[in-house]
């Protein structure tokens, strides 16, 4: 595995610099709450680091509501320069997983794509839940705080 072993949350701080008035959504799956909270703190972390003070945040019950979410954030506070979404889903023994995966990320690209705006895909679809336990804060770095940046780098550039 190309990851194996490697923090890869690290960023140069000077990425956010002049990101502190962009107005942000999140939304966050309940489902895998453990994952995805910890995903949300690690985003919560940079967007503090950077002095992001406006934010929306809602909560939906699973990865697949993430993306009607996120479009009604866009429809309800056009304000909004980004939304960051978080979700966790995990292989399991039905064909489940691959139908929440493409369902999820054919959303998030079409809300993306609708609203002219970035969607940073924060959703860990992982093999094994000790996967998703080193993708949000464990041994490979937090995702959250990676898409958050993501999130911040993209709104630079259409501004």
């Amino acid at each position: 595995m190309a990851t194996e072993g490697h923090h890869l949350s690290a960023f140069d701080s000077s990425t956010l610099e002049g990101t502190n008035d962009f107005r942000l959504g999140i939304v966050v799956s309940e489902w895998n709450a453990d994952i995805t909270h910890a995903l949300a703190h690690g985003a919560m972390e940079v967007f503090t680091q950077a002095g992001v003070t406006y934010i929306k945040r809602i909560s939906v019950p699973g990865s697949f509501e993430l993306p009607l979410a996120a479009q009604q954030l866009f429809i309800k506070h056009p304000e909004l320069d980004g939304v960051l979404v978080i979700g966790n889903v995990i292989q399991g023994e039905t064909k489940h997983f691959d139908f929440v995966c493409q369902g999820l990320t054919q959303g998030v690209m079409d809300v993306m794509l609708k609203f002219n705006k970035p969607v940073s895909f924060c959703v860990l679809t992982d093999l094994n839940k000790q996967q998703s336990l080193d993708r949000s804060g464990g041994t490979h770095g937090n995702k959250g705080v990676e898409c958050a940046v993501a999130l911040l780098q993209m709104i630079k550039l259409q501004k």
